[in-house]
């Protein structure tokens, strides 16, 4: 499930930038120009494919963050952190803490001589 959903996610990326980049810019280039879509006679009529590449534009985006929120609530759903690598942890144990005191000098000395 996880390896589809991560498939779908590049897919729709990749095609989402390359709808943006075959829309035409503000003088009416763009790499839409370089297949022949500058001109009345495309095959979209007269204004072009811009509407058509900028309905699709949003779909393909709104599918983009669908599929960034489904990877991020299985990620949650395991247990794991964004940044964390390899396999999910078995069981969360907490860590034993030792509470490091200094200690306070004695009055007596231990020499190691066993005098009775």
């Amino acid at each position: 499930m996880n390896t589809l959903l991560y498939i779908l996610h590049v897919l729709v990326a990749l095609v989402m930038i390359t709808g943006i980049l075959l829309q035409p810019g503000a003088k009416g280039g763009g790499m839409g120009s370089v297949f022949g879509g500058g001109g009345a006679n495309s095959a979209f009529g007269a204004r072009g494919a811009a509407p058509v590449l900028a309905k699709l534009t949003y779909w393909l985006a709104g599918g983009f963050m669908l599929t960034c929120l489904a990877i991020e609530v299985l990620i949650i759903q395991h247990g794991r952190s964004v940044l964390d690598r390899g396999p999910a942890p078995a069981a969360s144990v907490p860590a034993q803490t030792e509470t490091i005191t200094e200690e306070q000098p004695s009055a007596e000395i231990d020499t190691g001589n066993a005098e009775s």
